[in-house]
């Protein structure tokens, strides 16, 4: 069942449960949802998002090395190296997603993950084919808003599932 799915299917049970009845306790006859256990702590996640923040102040000095206003666009210092490394990312964010998949987990983070672990490339590929100053810092500048998201969906507070 695709994420999606599983969301709307959770919702519509929810609301078929509708409230419970006046005085009674509002976990009666009821599951309790909670929310999911943060995993940043894991050395996987953990690491994730080490990588993803190191590789951020990278394509931040990109930015600062060759800005949009530039006359033509400079070669970028370790650009194979760095290009390597967002391959890794990519694939330390589907590492998670199955991880979390493994242990049976219902948030929406795996989702999220999976659909992270995807996108660097797609970014990196627009970064490289960008054939003016001003394309490639958009480029980059997409790039840091990626990495930045890398972070914040593994070190913000779980949430439950919707």
């Amino acid at each position: 069942m695709s994420c999606g799915a599983a969301s709307l299917s959770i919702t519509l049970w929810m609301a078929a449960m509708g409230p419970g009845p006046v005085g009674t306790p509002a976990l009666s006859g009821q599951l309790a949802i909670t929310a999911p256990l943060s995993v940043a702590h894991e050395p996987l996640f953990a690491g994730t998002v080490g990588q993803a923040d190191g590789l951020k102040k990278v394509v931040e000095g990109f930015r600062t090395m060759a800005p949009a206003d530039a006359s033509e666009l400079l070669p970028m210092t370790d650009f194979d190296e760095f290009s390597r490394k967002i391959a890794a990312l990519s694939a330390l964010d589907e590492n998670g997603r199955l991880a979390l998949v493994n242990r049976g987990a219902t948030d929406d983070l795996k989702c999220i993950l999976h659909g992270i672990s995807q996108d660097p490339p797609v970014k990196l590929k627009d970064v490289s084919e960008a054939k003016m100053p001003k394309a490639r810092d958009w480029a980059l500048r997409d790039m840091v808003y990626l990495l930045n998201d890398n972070v914040e969906v593994i070190t913000s507070p779980p949430q439950p599932a919707a």
